[in-house]
């Protein structure tokens, strides 16, 4: 009768056999690290206080360098705790010809989200609306989906604020028109 030799003769017969848990064990143990580094977490259920001096409604006046350009853009932003509503003006002294967006030079879009503030720099990041509030419809004038921008913010009193965009090099200097202040919502 033929005889059966180990492939290993210390650990048996079943040699071949005792490598796949090892295997399955380093797969599990790499699994569990990958998720130790996972960064999700639940969205919260209460809307966050943002930053206290910027609550309520800020408007931009127009400067002598914005009246020397032949477009230029009036902010008039609304700060309630972590969200923001914009509404951005834009002049343009150019005659745009057949485009039926622009009524005598002027046009308007709004945009609504939420806002980070950190040190010096404010980033918000919402999605083009209607004046409404109401999702902007992609087909119609001017920009829709996300908008988002980076501001330094310079306070320089209670009532006078400016927004140094990233996207620009005008200046938005805006006067407290409304102080408001945070009461937080349940999402």
């Amino acid at each position: 009768m033929p005889t059966l030799t180990p492939l290993l003769p210390e650990r048996g017969l079943f040699a071949s056999t005792m490598q796949k848990p090892s295997f399955s064990f380093s797969a599990f143990a790499l699994v569990l690290l990958a998720l130790s580094f996972c960064t999700c977490k639940f969205n919260p259920n209460m809307q966050g206080r943002g930053a206290d001096y910027l609550q309520g409604e800020w408007q931009q006046d127009t400067s002598a360098l914005q009246k020397k350009l032949v477009n230029y853009s009036l902010y008039h932003l609304k700060f309630s705790c972590d969200s923001f509503f914009v509404s951005i003006k834009t002049i343009s002294k150019v005659n745009p010809g057949a485009d039926t967006c622009i009524k005598g030079g002027t046009y308007t879009e709004y945009a609504k989200g939420v806002y980070e503030h950190r040190n010096d720099t404010l980033h918000v990041r919402g999605l083009f609306c209607n004046a409404n509030l109401t999702y902007k419809d992609p087909t119609g004038c001017f920009r829709s989906g996300v908008y988002e921008e980076y501001f330094k913010v310079v306070k320089k009193s209670d009532s006078l604020v400016q927004f140094n965009p990233t996207s620009s090099v005008v200046p938005i200097n805006t006067r407290l028109i409304k102080k408001t202040t945070c009461n937080p919502k349940p999402l």
